[in-house]
């Protein structure tokens, strides 16, 4: 029995020595992200691989010494990028001679969207004051403060079950305070961002246009994580990149007045020009030393009430207690005195201090969300696109879905052609040659005649059904009769997967149905036969003049746009109607698709019928 408690001293020591070590992990992770504001994105996958090890040996320690068995919660790694017939690395629109930043944009991409990521995060924050508490615990209890360590560790970096419901408020609260915190230090980094882009205008000033570009990454992220964290949506407010110098009919190239002999220096002055002239440049600069100073003011005063009140439940209950048992004067209670509160000495002192240091632990909590929110809102006023810049997006995007509409309307009629001459036409022309037939043999052998007739009215009825069902895929009939919401549903009946759909939407523009219908026919004939999925679940949605649809699916993941015609197709679908496509398919799965097409409501349509939702089994 003794020899059991030194055990567990000693591994109770050993276990908070390495607690310890956890923030030395968070300072690199913290190195990382700084170096990932000025555009070291490797920096910080590296940094994020590297604390992982730790992580795992607490892991094997936990389940040797503590008696949990804590399991791996990451998501498998990314494939490595397969080489097109071409010889090139694709990525969406980009194309890649080398494997090598597309692996590590793959890489980055895996780590940070890994929820299991964030989590040790957390725990490398909090584990080392656990590791303080469980010194006295192990000498108190023994193996019973290991196995409660064993348990506090796999609930930080074991894996977990997709929640049934939403978050805990505490929770939300305390991501609030971390989503205001990440709203300032991306700022600052704006910020920092902004000193050397000021600085080449004066010299060197070529390299101007490639600050400028590497500072945009960094309002660029902080655009995409406050529409991730508060919801705000701040759109790229930029002007087009100016096209690459064309030749004249001389052979020369031209810039203003000047001619060129190479497109060197046009294509560097075109670039200086255009982000000297973009007035998303100035506003940037603008935003990042405004937004820099507002989003500070906002967010010091919560995380000092939250920090203030953490710690003086800390010192009250664990760092006194360790300073009276060790005989040192190094508990750090004092900040009570400051708002005229007397130190703790005793228990009873720290009895009543505590509801006024858990008082302002929660009343810094309390207005993180709003505050969260208001602090993205006040950041779109500088950082949001002006009517100029939309104007300039919307020709551009005109452009390029105007070319993918006329190319996706030639392969749909080419597609038509073939499936008539390769079916319809060529039954047709049998009918025709069996109908000379049983003209020739109708007088000499009527008995071979009949047959022949028979089998012409089996070869018309297939050639209608086929006739039936290629005019289905032009345009479905239940689509025409019924609707949007009824035709998918109708769809989703016929899946061989388990498919719910759910949501209301009215009878819209009959183009922007079959563009909706076609894509979400698209999205579950992979996930069938490619996802290997399931269950999809399909949920629908109209508001404000824009369809919303989602999909989701159980399946295995790892779908990519660059190496999918199918969805490459339902891009150039909603590209035809200014609509959006996002797909989010890490290894492993689900996957989700979600697509929004700007439509109206049909006017030929008064009362348009709506259902509520529908599941096949």
């Amino acid at each position: 029995m003794i020899r059991k408690y030194l055990t567990s001293v000693r591994r109770g020591f050993v276990l908070a020595g390495l607690a310890l070590v956890s923030w030395l992990d968070l300072l690199l992770v913290l190195v990382g992200f700084c170096l990932l504001c000025v555009g070291l994105v490797f920096a910080f996958t590296l940094a994020l691989e590297g604390t992982r090890p730790r992580a795992a040996l607490t892991r094997r320690l936990a389940g040797r010494w503590c008696g949990i068995e804590v399991a791996s919660p990451y998501r498998p790694a990314p494939p490595a990028p397969e080489r097109e017939r071409d010889g090139w690395y694709r990525d969406g629109n980009s194309l890649f001679k080398r494997s090598w930043f597309l692996r590590l944009t793959k890489r980055f991409e895996w780590i940070s969207d890994d929820p299991a990521t964030g989590r040790d995060l957390g725990w490398q924050l909090w584990n080392p004051f656990a590791g303080l508490l469980l010194v006295p615990a192990v000498l108190l209890t023994g193996p019973l403060a290991l196995h409660a360590y064993g348990s506090w560790t796999r609930w930080w970096l074991g894996p977990r079950e997709a929640p049934n419901g939403g978050e805990g408020r505490l929770k939300r609260h305390l991501k609030a305070l971390g989503f205001q915190m990440g709203l300032f230090g991306l700022s600052a980094a704006q910020l920092g961002m902004a000193v050397p882009m000021l600085l080449a205008l004066i010299w060197p000033a070529p390299l101007f246009p490639t600050l400028v570009v590497a500072g945009r990454t960094v309002t660029d992220t902080l655009r995409r994580e406050a529409k991730n964290w508060t919801g705000v949506r701040i759109d790229r407010p930029y002007l087009p990149e100016p096209p690459f110098p064309a030749p004249r009919a001389d052979g020369m190239y031209q810039h203003g007045r000047q001619l060129y002999d190479t497109p060197w220096w046009p294509a560097r002055l075109g670039r200086w020009r255009w982000a000297l002239r973009d007035p998303a440049t100035w506003r940037d600069l603008a935003g990042a030393v405004v937004n820099s100073v507002v989003l500070l003011l906002m967010v010091v005063p919560t995380a000092a009430l939250v920090f203030l009140g953490f710690w003086g439940v800390l010192a009250l209950w664990v760092l006194r207690p360790l300073a009276q048992w060790t005989n040192t004067s190094w508990s750090t209670t004092h900040w009570f005195s400051m708002i005229g509160l007397p130190e703790a000495t005793t228990h009873l002192q720290a009895l009543t201090l505590t509801p006024v240091a858990i008082a302002a632990f929660l009343t810094g909590l309390v207005g993180t969300p709003w505050l969260a929110r208001q602090g993205a809102r006040f950041a779109k006023l500088l950082l949001g696109p002006t009517e100029a810049s939309r104007l300039a997006q919307r020709v551009e995007r005109l452009k390029q879905t105007r070319t993918e509409a006329s190319v996706a309307q030639a392969a749909a009629l080419r597609q038509i052609e073939r499936d008539l001459h390769d079916g319809v036409q060529s039954r047709l022309v049998a009918m025709g040659m069996k109908l000379g037939a049983v003209e020739a043999l109708i007088d000499s052998d009527p008995a071979a005649a009949k047959r022949l007739a028979a089998e012409l009215r089996q070869t018309s009825s297939e050639t209608l059904t086929e006739l039936r069902l290629l005019v289905r895929g032009i345009h479905p009939p239940v689509l025409s009769e019924r609707g949007l919401s009824d035709a998918v549903r109708a769809m989703a009946l016929d899946s061989p997967l388990r498919a719910s759909v759910n949501g209301v939407v009215p009878r819209l523009e009959k183009p922007a149905e079959a563009c909706a219908y076609f894509a979400v026919s698209e999205l579950l004939g992979n996930a069938a036969k490619h996802g290997e999925a399931r269950r999809v679940s399909i949920e629908l949605g109209y508001d404000e003049g824009v369809l919303h649809i989602e999909v989701t699916d159980d399946g295995k993941g790892g779908a990519n746009a660059a190496r999918g015609s199918g969805i490459r197709g339902i891009e150039r679908r909603l590209g035809a109607f200014d609509g959006t496509f996002a797909l989010t398919s890490p290894p492993g799965g689900p996957t989700k698709a979600s697509m929004e097409i700007p439509c109206q409501l049909d006017p030929d349509v008064s009362s348009p019928k709506t259902s509520t939702s529908s599941e096949t089994d």
